[in-house]
C-alpha cells in the first residue's frame, strides 16, 4: 500500500472516531480555520468578531463542541499594544460565537487549558501574573492562582488536574502551581527568556525552550529543579511529548523544521522539514501523527509519526498558531 493511501486511511479513522475537525488560531486573518484533517483542506472561517484584536491559542470543550478563544490583544507578549479583556465561546458545529467571558479589564488572557478531572477552565491572564479559573459550564469566574512573576504566557497542567506550570517568558522562569490551593509552591529559574511549555504524559517532566541559547530545559517535576538540558538545532519554541512518552516533537521556527527528541537518550535523534516558522505542536491521540502550525507560510505541517515525513500541508491563515480538536 503507497504511503500517502496508508496515511489518509490513518485519518480517516481517526475521523471516524470523533476527531472530525482541526481548529487552527489565525492571527493576522483574525480568524479560526475549520479544517478537515482527512481532506487535508480549511472547510470554513469563523470570525473572531473584536476588531483590532486576535486571538492567539484555543482550546475545547470535553465533547469537542464548544472552543474557548481568549482574546489577546494586537500585539506580543511584553510589547506594547491593546490588552485583551474578553474570551469568545463559540460553539463549532454552527460556526458563531455564542458568549463572551469578560473579565473586566485588559489582562492579556493568552492559554486556555481544560482540566478534564476537575472540570475547570484555566486561562493564563499575563498582566494578573496569574491564571484565572472558569467554570466552562456557567463561564463564571471562579477565581485565581497567583504565579509570582510578570508574562506568565503558556500553561501545562498535570493529567490529575493538582498542579500546573506557567512559562513566565520575560522573567524566563516556570512557576509551580497547585491548583487546589491556588497558590504558588515554587519559582524555577531557567534563563534570561523562555517560550511555550509542555509536560510529560506521566507527569515527572515538564519541558520549556530557552530563547537565548538553542536547548530544551527538562524539569524534573519530584525536585522542581532542571534535571537535563537537550541541545536543539536552534531556538525552540513549541513542543509536545507523544502519547507513548517517547518523543518530544520542538517547533525550530528559524530552521523550518522540527527536532525529534529521543526522551530516553535525551537528545534530538532526527529533525524533519516542515513549512516557515513553525510554532505549535498537536499530537493526535493515537500517537500517529501531529500537526504543526507554520506561521510564516499559513500552513499546518502533517506529520506522520511512523516514518517521520510530512505527508501533508494542509492551507490555514495568516499567522496561523493555535491547535485544537473539535467535533
Amino acid at each position: 500500500m503507497k504511503k500517502s493511501l496508508a496515511f489518509s486511511l490513518l485519518l480517516a479513522a481517526a475521523s471516524a472516531a470523533g476527531a472530525q475537525s482541526l481548529l487552527v488560531a489565525n492571527q493576522h486573518d483574525h480568524d479560526l480555520s475549520v479544517i478537515d484533517p482527512v481532506a487535508g483542506r480549511q472547510v470554513a472561517t469563523i470570525g473572531e468578531g473584536v476588531p483590532g484584536q486576535w486571538v492567539h491559542e484555543i482550546t475545547t470543550s470535553q465533547d469537542g463542541r464548544i472552543a474557548y478563544a481568549p482574546v489577546y490583544g494586537n500585539s506580543g507578549v511584553g510589547r506594547p499594544g491593546i490588552d485583551g479583556q474578553v474570551m469568545l465561546v463559540i460553539d463549532v458545529p454552527s460556526r458563531k460565537v455564542i458568549r463572551k467571558v469578560d473579565f473586566g479589564h485588559g489582562v492579556r488572557p493568552h492559554l486556555p487549558v481544560l482540566d478534564r478531572t476537575h472540570h475547570l477552565l484555566y486561562v493564563t491572564t499575563e498582566l494578573e501574573d496569574a491564571v484565572t479559573i472558569i467554570d466552562p459550564r456557567t463561564l463564571k469566574i471562579l477565581g485565581e492562582v497567583p504565579t509570582g512573576q510578570k508574562e506568565s504566557h503558556m500553561l501545562a497542567i498535570s493529567h490529575d488536574g493538582r498542579f500546573g506550570y506557567t512559562a513566565n517568558v520575560g522573567p524566563g522562569t516556570v512557576s509551580v502551581l497547585d491548583l487546589i490551593g491556588r497558590k504558588t509552591l515554587a519559582v524555577i529559574p531557567v534563563s534570561g527568556r523562555v517560550q511555550r511549555i509542555s509536560i510529560s504524559p506521566d507527569d515527572r517532566l515538564v519541558f520549556t525552550s530557552d530563547q537565548i541559547q538553542p536547548r530544551l530545559a527538562v524539569i524534573d517535576t519530584a525536585t522542581r529543579k532542571i534535571r537535563n538540558w537537550v541541545t536543539l538545532p536552534g531556538l525552540g519554541y513549541g513542543t509536545a511529548v507523544t502519547p507513548d512518552g517517547k518523543w518530544l516533537i520542538a517547533a525550530i521556527p528559524d530552521k523550518k523544521e522540527v527536532a525529534v527528541v529521543d526522551l530516553a537518550a535525551m537528545r534530538v535523534a532526527r529533525t524533519v522539514a516542515v513549512a516557515n516558522s513553525p510554532q505549535e505542536v498537536l499530537i493526535r491521540p493515537d500517537d500517529r501523527v501531529a500537526y504543526v502550525s507554520c506561521a510564516g507560510s499559513g500552513e499546518v505541517a502533517a506529520i506522520d509519526l511512523a516514518d517521520w515525513r510530512v505527508e501533508k500541508l494542509i492551507r490555514a491563515g495568516g499567522f496561523d498558531d493555535g491547535l485544537a480538536w473539535a467535533r
